[in-house]
């Protein structure tokens, strides 16, 4: 499968921003997805992550409550609105596919990675 993740660019702090995640290939609607990001010098993390059916999420703590994952399988389209941006939500951001049903988050365990798109969060 082949992502190409969009919706990145310069926000404000307290703002909102949606990625996008348009898949390809296989039949999207049997991979579990991701968002990670990561920033200069750290290692890169599961934001949120989401089954085949959308029917369960993962969100790290750092983004609960400000951050949705959500998908259209009819689509093939993965996505992540973010609201109440904070300048450490800086980081490129990627999409990631898991050939299996269940949510995971280690990033080792996906098999097919989008190319990121840059998400920078001024104070």
């Amino acid at each position: 499968v082949q992502l190409q993740a969009s919706g990145g660019g310069l926000g404000k702090a307290g703002g909102s921003l949606r990625l996008s995640c348009a898949a390809s290939g296989r039949t999207f609607g049997s991979y579990a997805m991701g968002w990670f990001r990561q920033a200069p010098g750290k290692e890169r993390e599961c934001v949120a992550a989401i089954n085949w059916s959308g029917g369960s999420t993962y969100y790290a703590d750092s983004v609960k409550g400000r951050f949705t994952i959500s998908r259209d399988n009819a689509k093939n389209t993965l996505y992540l609105q973010m609201n109440s941006l904070k300048p450490e939500d800086t980081a490129v951001y990627y999409c990631a596919a898991r050939a299996s049903i269940v949510v995971n988050t280690t990033p080792s365990r996906y098999d097919y990675w989008g190319q990121g798109t840059q998400v920078t969060v001024s104070s």
